[in-house]
């Protein structure tokens, strides 16, 4: 168990569970159908498919694994039962704007279902730890790789 709540939307579990349903209702077995034919094939030192199968069987095995973990470890939490939607919470949909007036809008999600191009940012990166708790209006400053920048809150969301 992580040292922090593993927050997942209830999106995010749905695909982490329906990669698990994938892996072992549709991938694991086709992989086993193969392996169990070239086992029945003769020598297996030599065989490509029983390599190749019993290796990308492992990796199916290992993902599993992690995947189970992961759905273990979540703490589903629905933005929309959130009950202050006038700050910032874990699913909000934030718009920020910098000192140069140069606006951005992010979700605050699961680190596991984070996805930078969409604007979907991980609950525990450095600008949504700085965003929590903000209302419209806030300055928020954010330590980043590339130096000090001050945010202002500019709308807040939730899904309906």
């Amino acid at each position: 168990m992580t040292a922090h709540p593993n927050y997942i939307t209830p999106e995010g579990f749905a695909k982490l569970r329906a990669e698990y349903d994938q892996l072992l209702g549709h991938e694991r077995p086709k992989i086993v159908e193969v392996v169990s034919w070239a086992a029945g094939n003769g020598d297996r030192s030599e065989n490509g498919d029983y390599l190749y199968g019993r290796k990308r069987m492992r990796e199916i095995d290992g993902q599993l694994k992690r995947l189970s973990r992961k759905m273990k470890d979540a703490k589903v939490v629905d933005p929309r039962q959130q009950p202050d939607k006038s700050k910032v919470y874990f699913g909000a949909t934030v718009t920020i704007a910098d000192e140069d007036d140069k606006r951005r809008t992010v979700t605050l999600v699961g680190n596991d279902e984070t996805e930078a191009s969409a604007g979907r940012i991980g609950w525990s990166t450095p600008i949504a730890r700085a965003l929590r708790g903000a209302a419209v209006g806030d300055l928020r400053r954010v330590i980043l790789p590339a130096g000090e920048k001050e945010y202002e809150v500019m709308e807040i969301r939730y899904p309906e």
